[in-house]
């Protein structure tokens, strides 16, 4: 062949870089919130510092083998074999290779429960940077991940034989992806959305019927009949599972495998053809007879699994936040390496300010998702509890809703590159949508705020003690808080209807006044001014870029 040209001007590969180093927002909220700093409301941390544990991760997740295994794990996707070649039923899912080993990484780090192995002060911190470090690479594992962090709490209220014989599964930092019987460890999924309901789960018509007149073993025994719209990760070794029973919708375990060691009855009709998260399968179901253990009282299905649907709600704040630094990383690093019309890309006013925007962005969701996974401590008292619970839901919605334009952003910054699937940056854009559907969109997060609003207002009273501990700091930031209170209150007063014409500027403006809070406390002045500014006080652009004159761009950039 004739070679016309030599290849110049092509960013080089960023890999092998330690992540966690890399990422200064998350170094400094490990040692604020962390074990390895003071804790978050002044209370003192305690364990040990969990920063080399996390440096070792973000070695793991930058190396250049853990790049091409979460690259092969979504480019190979998951394979449904309802059948063995003799016709037996088996409804198992192939995976390949590259998946087991990203999801065997995080599982042995602990990104899973280490909070709930090892409790205390800042134990939730450290686990969301680790659960933040591998979901930045490669989001698709993060989801049984996600649920089986998110099921331990659900756990709590099982029969006590059940909760022995799984807890320690959970907790277990093996992974062994076949569902045989006897398995040390487990991963636990949720199956609770239907054809005809989606988030209305009280519209589910799945059937529990009861099985014996006692308990036994692991308590009530059930058999559930019905089918799930929506269920991830089927090759999970458990779900918890929502069904009608003779006092109403209430919570089961559905083990894969029953305690005799045969297959429980889970039919996989098909895998979801999806936008992105193609590494992780995501099912349809049939239940027929499947055998399930009541957990919680029957009739308060919805009350049990509340525990899971929360923190599943955290690790979407954490996931979104996970997919944004990766964003601002490829994007600053592609700035830094890349030339353009004489000069370096990041050098040029337009292009830096861009990526500062997008760090800015970036910054506060870290900030924003370590402080909620500190609130999750076992040290929290009655107003960190009421804090979270709103803090948790507004975060959610304004975090996870910016994620999809801001990777769009950031893979413009590659240019041509960027829109390739030889880069990571489209498979990233495929990915933030799912987090602001993921455990309630858009407009379920923000009636559920409504909700928070009628029926506990001991939490907003915990919220904005919270976000009025950066009062004085700023003149514009004093002006939106009051705004936002005024607003609070208006709402309160309001018919049904009318608040709920007002719930998404409400939801908004409560993330934004917690974010520019956190800024303006813990992040140099020059990151906060820009924030508050550009988003509070509406100076600049709507697009990202477009920031207020004046501010430091350099400085922001020095952090990306």
């Amino acid at each position: 062949m004739i070679s016309t040209h030599e290849v110049a001007n092509q960013v080089p590969p960023r890999t092998d870089v330690d992540e966690f180093a890399a990422n200064v927002p998350l170094v400094e909220a490990v040692a604020r919130w962390g074990r390895a700093g003071r804790a978050g409301g002044g209370r003192a941390g305690s364990g040990a510092p969990a920063a080399s544990d996390l440096h070792a991760v973000g070695r793991t997740v930058g190396s250049a083998a853990f790049q091409r295994d979460a690259e092969r794990a979504n480019t190979h996707a998951p394979v449904l074999h309802t059948h063995d070649r003799w016709g037996r039923r088996i409804d198992e899912v192939e995976y390949d290779d590259a998946y087991h080993r990203v999801i065997a990484h995080a599982v042995a780090a602990g990104a899973h429960t280490s909070a709930a192995a090892d409790p205390g002060p800042g134990a939730n911190a450290d686990r969301a940077a680790a659960f933040l470090l591998f979901a930045q690479v490669e989001p698709g594992h993060a989801c049984p991940v996600s649920m089986t962090h998110a099921a331990v709490p659900v756990l709590e209220h099982a029969a006590s034989a059940l909760r022995d014989e799984w807890m320690p599964r959970l907790l277990s930092r093996d992974y062994e992806p076949d569902l045989v019987p006897g398995k040390a460890s487990a991963l636990v999924g949720m199956a609770m959305t239907e054809k005809q309901g989606g988030s209305d789960v009280r519209a589910n018509t799945t059937l529990a019927e009861r099985r014996g007149a006692g308990d036994a073993g692991w308590g009530a025994e059930y058999g559930l009949t019905g089918h799930k719209w929506f269920c991830s990760a089927p090759m999970s070794d458990a779900f918890l599972v929502l069904a009608q029973a003779p006092h109403g919708l209430s919570c089961f375990l559905v083990p894969r495998v029953l305690p005799g060691g045969e297959r429980n009855v889970f039919r996989i009709q098909r895998l979801k053809d999806k936008l992105g998260n193609r590494s992780n399968a995501s099912s349809e179901i049939e239940l027929d007879g499947t055998s399930g253990w009541l957990v919680g009282d029957e009739g308060r299905g919805v009350a049990t699994i509340v525990q899971m649907v929360t923190r599943t709600r955290l690790d979407c704040v954490i996931g979104t936040a996970a997919g944004m630094r990766q964003s601002v990383a490829e994007a600053a690093w592609h700035v830094r390496h890349r030339s353009a019309f004489g000069a370096l890309l990041v050098d040029q006013p337009a292009m830096s300010a861009v990526v500062a925007d997008l760090a800015l962005e970036s910054e506060a969701a870290t900030l924003t998702a370590m402080r909620l996974a500190r609130s999750y401590d076992d040290d929290a008292d009655g107003a960190e509890q009421a804090f979270r619970r709103l803090a948790t839901a507004v975060a959610k919605y304004q975090v996870c809703k910016r994620g999809a334009g801001h990777a769009a952003e950031a893979l413009e910054c590659l240019g041509g590159n960027g829109y390739t699937e030889a880069f990571p940056l489209a498979r990233r854009y495929r990915e933030q949508p799912l987090l602001a559907i993921w455990e309630g969109s858009g407009n379920v997060i923000a009636l559920d705020v409504l909700r928070v609003l009628a029926r506990e207002p001991e939490a907003f009273d915990a919220f904005f003690a919270e976000v009025g501990a950066a009062a004085g700091a700023s003149r514009v930031f004093d002006a939106a808080l009051a705004d936002t209170r005024s607003l609070v209150r208006e709402a309160a007063t309001l018919s049904p209807d009318a608040a709920a014409s007002v719930a998404r500027e409400l939801t908004e403006r409560l993330a934004l006044v917690l974010q520019a809070s956190l800024l303006l406390r813990f992040s140099p002045s020059p990151v906060a001014e820009a924030f508050v500014r550009s988003r509070l006080g509406r100076e600049g652009g709507a697009q990202y870029g477009a920031l207020p004159r004046g501010v430091d761009v350099g400085a922001i950039l020095a952090r990306a």
